[in-house]
């Protein structure tokens, strides 16, 4: 192992979350700060002690540097600060980022943070037009291609080389809904079978609503400090950092290089490498499910199964409780909540409580050691972090 590679360098001894769903009269910075407090909280410390703040930008505030303004509004003096934007895999690289900036010395406690209103803070027409601009002006949006068709086009290409079937992708927003349903103040817990999928009307074929993530409100908070300082608090639970990568294929979908294989398997390789870990060691996993098609992809990429046989792994039971590796067990994108760019943020929170043994009725057997993957932009951007208790270091 480097030298310098952060494996256990840098602990999580905090973590939070706002009220998630619909959460009408709060602005991004009312969220970010609801959920900073929770983090702070459970961490045992006072805002004073934060020296460093990263977070990502907000569709529903105005703000470019979203960290300096959160920082101004929650009192909080940082020597160490940005807003991070790669698209869905800014939580991740969050905490890749964050993890680096201790272990360099930049900052000694580093809070993590995000939130925004996408679905009471703007208008359905404001929030389509927050994610369609992304795409490129000369080459994409004139042709009509927001962000749901690059997902869509990997999706049909997936099912057209290997055989997955609607009935499969389904089946992913089904298993995400069983979990929801054991979660505290998930935003849709009502049980849904594969034909309800199937019968709710069609986004962007092969997608139907139900194969589509959530729009929401909400936001959620880290802590996250040195594995040495976090001795000195005497934290009773610190999760650790042990692995981390990421991957940057392309900027438009027509130059990805495999509609069929992403990044992620070149972001999950570095992080194993990190971590000594492989995909077989992980005991849980947050994954990144804006649709139900890319949950099976990244469930290939990460190595969970073979290329290909992701539609099979999901219908046989293997990505919940019982089976090679319980994902998203608090329900996703696709029923817990989505409020954008904080979304995977949800992931590394269910992830993190799992390994700390907090997550009750949806809890994972001796959980030590957790996979959460984030990715964006029609799978341009991906993101692994391998994260675990004391016991894997």
């Amino acid at each position: 192992m480097s030298e310098t590679s952060l494996r256990g360098q840098v602990a999580v001894i905090g973590i939070g979350m706002s009220a998630v769903g619909k959460v009408p009269g709060r602005s991004p910075l009312s969220l970010a700060a609801e959920a900073t407090r929770n983090a702070l909280a459970d961490a045992g410390l006072d805002r004073s002690e934060v020296d460093g703040v990263l977070s990502s930008h907000a569709f529903a505030s105005p703000f470019h540097r979203f960290s300096v303004a959160f920082s101004e509004y929650a009192g909080i003096r940082p020597t160490f600060s940005n807003t991070l934007q790669v698209s869905g895999a800014t939580a991740a690289t969050m905490f890749s980022i964050g993890a680096a900036a201790i272990h360099g010395g930049l900052a000694r406690t580093v809070l993590l943070v995000a939130a925004d209103s996408l679905l009471t803070g703007l208008t359905p027409d404001l929030a389509l037009r927050s994610l369609t601009e992304s795409r490129d002006q000369q080459y994409e949006m004139p042709f009509g291609i927001p962000v749901a068709n690059t997902f869509a086009m990997t999706a049909h290409r997936h099912m057209k080389e290997f055989g997955t079937t609607p009935e499969q992708l389904a089946e992913v927003a089904v298993v995400h809904r069983r979990h929801a349903s054991r979660t505290p103040g998930a935003q849709q817990t009502s049980p849904i079978a594969v034909a309800d999928v199937l019968n709710s009307a069609m986004v962007t074929t092969p997608y139907h609503k139900l194969d589509c993530s959530l729009i929401s409100d909400g936001g959620a908070a880290f802590v996250l400090t040195s594995a040495e300082h976090a001795r000195a608090l005497g934290v009773e639970k610190p999760v650790y950092i042990l692995g981390c990568g990421e991957c940057y294929t392309h900027e438009h979908i027509f130059l990805m290089p495999s509609l069929t294989t992403t990044g992620a398997v070149d972001s999950a390789r570095n992080a194993y490498a990190m971590a000594g870990y492989g995909p077989a060691d992980m005991d849980v996993a947050g994954i990144y499910d804006c649709f139900t098609g890319t949950v099976i992809m990244m469930l290939e990429d990460l190595g969970f199964c073979k290329k290909g046989e992701g539609g099979p792994f999901v219908a046989d039971g293997q990505m919940t409780y019982g089976g090679c590796i319980p994902a998203n067990t608090h329900g996703g994108l696709l029923s817990f909540a989505h409020p954008g760019m904080p979304g995977s943020l949800f992931h590394f929170h269910e992830v993190i409580a799992q390994l700390r043994g907090q997550c009750r009725d949806r809890q994972v057997a001796d959980a030590h050691l957790g996979l959460v993957h984030s990715l964006g932009a029609g799978f341009a951007t991906n993101a692994t972090t391998i994260l675990g208790t004391r016991e894997a270091l």
